[in-house]
């Protein structure tokens, strides 16, 4: 059997150094899931406004991925995406910007993130109006819920379909509360949904900070959701780029393990990073995945891969390979 023409391509050119890691690495997340593995993905930077979910959002419907870990900002993007898209302004040449230029996308109300800028009327506004109706009603009969979870209600009950401006298949989290899949979000706070809801608050428009559930509640539901997988189905650890969806993710192992006495706990199965944090000293997201064996995360044995690149490059190269095309 032949490889499909981006498989080919790809086992044709990628021979050596990072090129070579990549096509190693994608035929070991394969024969993870081919032994019965899961695989955990998390996501930092910038994924969804690169549009990630173009090749993201298929291979949640494919089964490739079983669980996310993601930063507030991916979460939230994805979905203005969805809804804005053709009020997204690029900005191709954003290195020879001015101070007094970027200060001109900001009155817009056009906010950057590296050659793409996020219309705040279109996306933010938009988004943030039909999720404090989900907040307020959640408030009154006394519910609390993820911020995952409020938004998988908002794409479920179709408040948003009118303004969609992409087709649905190409955004992860579509596919996400489809498959309702089990998603991770620490830190929501650093994100402007998140910033959002703390305003509501503190403006008395919303009661309680408590309506929304916090970094520790995700964690209790990681380690419950890891326990009831990895006893059976070894977990693999894919992640793109470094901080906080990464680093509070993988922790779950050692505080069972160690903190919560679990006896036998299979550590994961398997390590990828792709990420262009280089190592140096003390930098946890440049960390060489060996090092990730004396915090009691990855095995002697756990294929280990570390991609040194552009994320918004490898992650849908990979993504093609593990899916066939």
């Amino acid at each position: 059997m032949t490889d499909a023409p981006v498989s080919a391509f790809l086992r044709h050119h990628y021979r050596h150094f990072n090129a070579a890691t990549v096509v190693d690495a994608a035929d070991a997340y394969t024969a993870h899931l081919d032994a019965g593995g899961k695989m955990f993905v998390t996501l930092a930077g910038a994924m969804s406004t690169a549009e990630l979910g173009i090749s993201l959002a298929e291979m949640i419907r494919q089964g490739k991925i079983h669980a996310i870990s993601c930063t507030g900002a991916n979460l939230e993007e994805d979905v203005f995406n969805l809804v804005a898209h053709d009020h997204y302004v690029r900005v191709p040449h954003y290195r020879d910007l001015s101070a007094e230029q970027e200060m001109e996308l900001l009155e817009k109300k056009l906010n950057r993130v590296t050659d793409t800028c996020i219309p705040e009327e279109e996306a933010m506004r938009r988004v943030e109006g039909v999720l404090i109706d989900e907040w307020q009603k959640a408030e009154a009969s006394g519910d609390r819920a993820f911020p995952h979870e409020f938004l998988y209600r908002v794409l479920r009950s179709g408040a948003l379909e009118p303004y969609y401006q992409i087709d649905p298949k190409d955004s992860w989290m579509v596919a996400a509360a489809e498959a309702d899949l089990p998603i991770f979000v620490p830190g929501w706070e650093d994100s402007t949904l998140g910033n959002f809801f703390v305003s509501e608050v503190m403006k008395g428009l919303l009661e309680s900070l408590h309506t929304v559930k916090s970094g520790p509640e995700y964690m209790v539901e990681l380690a419950n959701w890891y326990e009831a997988t990895a006893y059976d189905h070894p977990v693999g650890f894919f992640q793109i780029g470094g901080g906080i969806a990464g680093d509070f993710s993988i922790c779950v192992v050692p505080m069972l393990e160690q903190d919560l006495k679990r006896e036998n706990l299979p550590h994961w199965a398997y390590f990828c990073q792709i990420s262009d944090s280089t190592t140096s000293y003390g930098s946890y997201s440049g960390a060489v995945p060996n090092e990730k064996i004396t915090w009691g995360k990855l095995d002697v044995d756990t294929p280990k891969f570390i991609i040194e690149s552009d994320a918004t490059i490898v992650a849908p190269l990979m993504f093609a390979m593990v899916m066939g095309w």
